[in-house]
């Protein structure tokens, strides 16, 4: 039992860590400072430092903080956190929720589209070449090499 504890114990810290170091990306990726991303998300330097470090796991609440503060999803954070399971198009979703230029109608309707493409089980791996009938592709028209006689 202690040696499963172990292996627990060991796998938190490693989400931990790994959460740290994704913060830490995003906030590069926006081009953030430390002190400017703990103050938009309400929290000290020092704990916000160590959250980046590995050092602290934040609440579920501070990590809703903090994705808001760097404008991404907070489903993201949680992931990462170890809080929710990763779901199937993850990152596709996560980049139609975070774009502000879109509004929500917007993300709504792209969501549908993504998850009807998504759900018809098949793989581009999978599909024929020939798109079979009653697709637009046999609906242009074609052109057969005609002899010109002179």
């Amino acid at each position: 039992m202690e040696r499963v504890d172990k292996q627990v114990n060991k796998a938190v810290n490693q989400a931990v860590s790994d959460l740290g170091g994704y913060i830490r990306a995003q906030r590069s990726t926006a081009q953030i400072s430390l002190r400017q991303l703990a103050k938009r998300a309400g929290v000290s330097n020092p704990y916000l430092s160590q959250v980046e470090r590995g050092l602290r796991k934040p609440s579920a609440e501070i990590l809703q903080q903090i994705a808001t503060a760097l404008r991404i999803s907070a489903e993201a954070l949680y992931v990462q956190a170890g809080i929710l399971e990763q779901r199937e198009g993850g990152a596709v979703v996560d980049a139609i929720l975070a774009d502000d230029d879109l509004d929500e109608r917007q993300k709504q309707v792209l969501l549908d589209i993504y998850a009807s493409f998504r759900g018809n089980g098949t793989d581009a791996s999978s599909r024929p070449d020939d798109p079979g009938p009653g697709t637009w592709a046999n609906d242009l028209p074609t052109h057969a090499a005609t002899e010109v006689q002179e």
